[in-house]
């Protein structure tokens, strides 16, 4: 049996999506680790993959933003979905088929593809969100 590598875990990422079967993260690492590779993405009458793809992207922007990251527990297929456009290899020598592999967000193309995914992202952490009133309500 082949000896499972090591998988770096990002802590307070969000596991998946709420009320679909789509997960972003990975609990355990697997000695066959899925490599990363451009996917096609393909118009579906299921809807949550869409959704899934949405969430996912604004996670990756929410939770690290411009910077560099390893791929760690991040699920194999929604990054392979990704792959290629809005995540590109930040490092020589990538290896795909490593959970230690550096990832970098192609924040141009994820804003032209997702635009959905950062309507909600707040660039300023002292900002405060609208609710529609004013505050002399």
């Amino acid at each position: 049996m082949a000896k499972t590598p090591e998988m770096p875990k990002h802590r307070g990422f969000p596991p998946g999506l709420l009320g679909t079967q789509w997960q972003f993260t990975l609990r355990r690492a697997n000695s066959k680790v899925t490599p990363l590779t451009a996917w096609p993405r393909q118009r579906t009458m299921d809807q949550t993959v869409a959704h899934a793809d949405i969430g996912f992207v604004q996670a990756l922007w929410q939770y690290f933003g411009t910077t560099p990251f390893q791929r760690g527990n991040l699920d194999g297929e929604r990054l392979c979905r990704l792959f290629g456009r809005e995540l590109l290899p930040a490092e020589r020598g990538f290896d795909p088929a490593s959970y230690e592999a550096l990832l970098k967000f192609n924040e141009a193309l994820a804003r032209k593809n997702f635009p959905q995914a950062f309507e909600e992202v707040q660039t300023d952490p002292n900002a405060t969100r609208s609710s529609g009133k004013s505050r002399g309500d």
